[in-house]
């Protein structure tokens, strides 16, 4: 299986508001660049959509590492999170409606065709593909100011 580095990052202006969300591939020291946005949307919806449109993007199941810098992705997928979510019926533990269940879905159906890790990074932080995500998340926010 090819092994994929997958950096995302979303933005959002208001939250709700205008957001986007950009994505970098890596693979055999090829790099390709997604990104995206919606007039109307949160900021945890476009971490989200950031990581279902790099998965989409892969043509054959992979190995993929994610790096992300939101937690609420990355503690949702490591800590099993998600999967619980779906198992009673997109109900959190603290018997609250779980938010986002179809993007929540649709990145659980993509996670079971790839072996996925992740890590979490901090934003703004420095890291180089992180912030390129944020920058590539905040033109496309921007389009729709």
């Amino acid at each position: 299986m090819k092994q994929i580095e997958l950096f995302t990052d979303g933005a959002c202006s208001g939250n709700p508001g205008p957001g986007g969300w950009g994505t970098i591939l890596r693979y055999n020291g090829h790099e390709k660049e997604l990104s995206g946005g919606e007039p109307n949307t949160t900021n945890n919806r476009m971490e989200l959509i950031a990581v279902i449109e790099g998965l989409k993007a892969l043509k054959e199941p992979c190995i993929v590492h994610l790096t992300s810098d939101s937690q609420y992705v990355c503690n949702a997928i490591q800590k099993g999170w998600a999967k619980n979510w779906k198992k009673n019926n997109w109900i959190k533990s603290d018997k609250t409606k779980a938010k986002n269940p179809e993007l929540w879905d649709e990145l659980l159906t993509l996670m079971e065709k790839h072996k996925l890790t992740v890590t979490w990074v901090r934003g703004h932080n420095g890291h180089p593909e992180n912030e390129r995500c944020d920058q590539l998340a905040v033109e496309q926010a921007n389009k729709y100011k």
